[in-house]
């Protein structure tokens, strides 16, 4: 056993000086110190040895481990340091090679979608606003012609800051075209697109925040046919062909008449999940801007009228690219949003 010992040492030692790289040096370790190495078999023969060899023989034994262990951590710094000294050296370096590309951000689903309607808004003459998310009671409600009685005022509808203050998180972005109209003054052509709060229990088609774009057109004579026209207008942008659209009677209080503006499902002709088997989808509400409102903006209604349009960017970003839960929008997680490539 001694004999056997030692001839290992000195093989083990030789093979552990003489290991070029690290994968050597590695094989090495395994033949040698593994489980099923060459002094693992050894030490398994101890116990066979007469009772009075057996401790001499495991001392030495497990001195020729150390003493191997201690070999290849040696060997593995020498290795480490030779492998840092090329690299700071320069030896083989192309410093004209370009470097690794870093990866590659996405853009997301909603951010798509609302620089293609920013596209189509700003060739059809409108700029395009942004306004605070944090917003006062007045803008959001009382400019609009929204009743003081009136449920979306609510706390289970709206989310308040400061209700003592009138300071709440904003529920459209109709208060950004309230704040255009006043700084800018007629006429006015002006897209809000943006993020917006309610109190909504979360579900596949509703979230507490989402997206959505508004817009307003103050001109003199401004009818109907200029919204309907606007909003065909977009919708064959955004799906690449024109749609069959219909106008149903709908109540706003910031418009009078309002209406619902329905188009052609644009992904079946007999009835599918996304139109519920109507053929027809539920788009934007719109309609003429209520006189109230204009007075509340510094306008004459007897001078002035005008058209405005909401357009839901989360549901519309859903139904471009097939998406069936609103929450995987906001929820955050790369697996969802790095299926859409840059």
């Amino acid at each position: 056993m001694r004999d056997q010992l030692e001839r290992l040492r000195r093989e083990g030692l030789a093979a552990l000086a003489g290991a070029e790289d690290e994968a050597a040096l590695r094989r090495e370790e395994v033949r040698l110190l593994g489980r099923q190495g060459e002094l693992t078999a050894l030490l398994k023969q101890v116990g066979a040895l007469p009772a009075a060899e057996r401790p001499e023989a495991g001392r030495l034994a497990n001195a020729v481990k150390a003493e191997l262990a201690a070999a290849l951590d040696e060997r593995r710094r020498a290795l480490a340091a030779a492998r840092l000294e090329r690299d700071l050296s320069g030896a083989g370096f192309d410093p004209t090679l370009p470097g690794p590309p870093p990866p590659a951000g996405t853009l997301h689903p909603i951010t798509r979608v609302q620089r293609r309607l920013e596209d189509l808004f700003t060739a059809m003459g409108f700029v395009v606003a942004d306004g605070p998310e944090v917003e006062l009671e007045e803008n959001n409600f009382d400019a609009l012609n929204i009743p003081a009685d009136h449920p979306a005022r609510e706390a289970q509808d709206t989310i308040w800051v400061r209700s003592e203050r009138g300071v709440c998180m904003r529920t459209h972005t109709s208060p950004v075209q309230v704040r255009a109209l006043r700084r800018f003054g007629v006429p006015l052509r002006v897209v809000a697109p943006g993020r917006v709060f309610r109190q909504e229990t979360q579900d596949a088609s509703h979230d507490h925040t989402f997206h959505q774009m508004e817009g307003l057109v103050v001109d003199r004579g401004v009818g109907v046919g200029h919204m309907l026209h606007a909003m065909n207008t977009l919708l064959a942008g955004v799906f690449g062909r024109d749609l069959e659209t219909r106008l149903r009677p709908g109540f706003f209080p910031f418009v009078e008449p309002g209406f619902e503006l329905d188009a052609r499902c644009p992904f079946c002709s007999d009835g599918c999940r996304v139109c519920k088997g109507s053929t027809w989808v539920e788009l934007m509400p719109g309609g003429l801007v209520h006189p109230n409102v204009l007075r509340a903006c510094g306008v004459d209604p007897e001078e002035y009228s005008g058209y405005a349009f909401g357009l839901g960017l989360s549901r519309l970003a859903m139904l471009c690219y097939g998406i069936d839960d609103i929450r995987w929008l906001l929820g955050g997680d790369l697996r969802f949003l790095e299926q859409f490539p840059a």
